[in-house]
């Protein structure tokens, strides 16, 4: 069968991870179990809608219903959080900061927004930490490997990627708190914020939140989650992992989170296959080749959830040894999901995430999220 066009890859990539995680929080709250701590005052208010290309999720818990009024205070709030993000961050918005960056066709600082700096300096550290792991310049290169809006239409020679390892690179970008201003070193330098960005609205949902006096909360938007406080059952927030393949559903581990944010990185959806070689939408910008190792997902647990996204996506670029080496560097709390010689799956964690680890027994009992 012939792989999906460009653009149909670059849908499916957005959209199936909110499915399932959607088919997640219905399938765990079916099975739960009644928590011997749960009270009537405890009420869950549901909130969900379209942003960044794909879906989000907000639930919340609060000694009563909220009024409408209530209601629509807060959904504004949160709405305004997403849309404050969009209009700084989003390429496929071309009036966003980040878009009339792109189209700056020069090495003359441009001024952009605090927040689109500071993104940009979080990303600056993981890329430092990873050896150019990630980078958010990498996108000419994902373009050339036939992924994404503006997909090439023809597998890249060794000229091409010469030409486009030439243009692109972190350390080209400079960014300056002082005068607000961020600054490329050739003119053909392009930044994109997609695995970093949708974390930050997570975050930035989470703040809104929280200055309108909500406490407990799970916040979710293309699959990056953050929980707070506990559901309405009085349990922790329980968050599953999927198996990475393509049988959807299938839960291989199961996380407590409070106060905590988790992303996940994985090859195992967005890709083609040519000439009976798989071909991962994940490029590596050290080299200009797609990913070509075992790892086939990672999930990391951080107080950030841009940074949780940020490291999520490093990680997998990096693979299952020199990504365990940065996650013992920096004390990341990650799960890698490593393909065995028997097809199956291996999973290797370091002690910050098994310490959020749901025992066995009771993710078989399905908590609720």
């Amino acid at each position: 069968m012939a792989p999906p066009g460009p653009k149909s890859r670059s849908l499916i990539n957005y959209i199936l991870p909110v499915l399932f995680v959607g088919a997640l929080f219905v399938m765990l709250w079916q099975r739960r179990p009644q928590a011997p701590g749960s009270t009537p005052n405890r009420t869950l208010t549901t909130f969900q809608g379209e942003i960044f290309g794909t879906t989000y999720a907000v639930k919340i818990v609060t000694p009563k219903t909220p009024s409408e009024t209530h209601r629509a205070d807060l959904e504004a709030a949160m709405k305004a959080a997403m849309d404050n993000v969009n209009d700084k961050m989003s390429t496929w918005q071309p009036d966003s900061e980040i878009s009339r960056f792109n189209a700056h066709d020069s090495t003359a600082p441009f001024p952009v927004s605090s927040e689109t700096l500071a993104v940009i300096q979080a990303a600056h550290e993981v890329s430092v930490a990873s050896g150019g792991g990630f980078d958010v310049t990498v996108r000419p290169l994902v373009s050339a490997w036939k992924f994404g809006d503006d997909a090439a239409e023809q597998t890249p020679t060794k000229a091409d990627l010469a030409l486009i390892m030439g243009q692109i690179g972190y350390q080209k970008l400079t960014t300056d708190m002082e005068n607000m201003t961020l600054t490329k070193a050739i003119p053909e330098l392009t930044v994109d914020l997609s695995a970093i960005a949708k974390g930050y609205g997570v975050d930035e949902v989470a703040r809104a939140l929280e200055a309108k006096g909500i406490e407990e909360y799970l916040v979710e938007i293309g699959g990056e989650v953050r929980a707070k406080g506990r559901n309405p059952d009085n349990a922790t927030w329980k968050i599953g992992v999927e198996k990475p393949d393509a049988i959807r559903g299938v839960i291989v581990e199961v996380v407590s989170l409070d106060g905590i944010s988790m992303a996940t990185s994985g090859d195992y959806r967005n890709y083609y296959e040519e000439d009976g070689k798989r071909i991962s939408h994940t490029i590596d910008a050290r080299t200009g080749q797609p990913i070509d190792h075992t790892l086939a997902s990672v999930s990391v647990l951080h107080q950030s959830c841009a940074m949780a996204d940020a490291y999520a996506t490093a990680i997998n670029v990096l693979g299952p040894e020199e990504g365990m080496a940065l996650a013992q560097d920096r004390d990341l709390a990650v799960l890698m999901l490593v393909r065995s010689a028997s097809g199956d799956f291996e999973a290797r964690a370091t002690p910050g995430f098994e310490a959020a680890r749901v025992m066995n027994e009771e993710a078989e009992q399905g908590q609720n999220p």
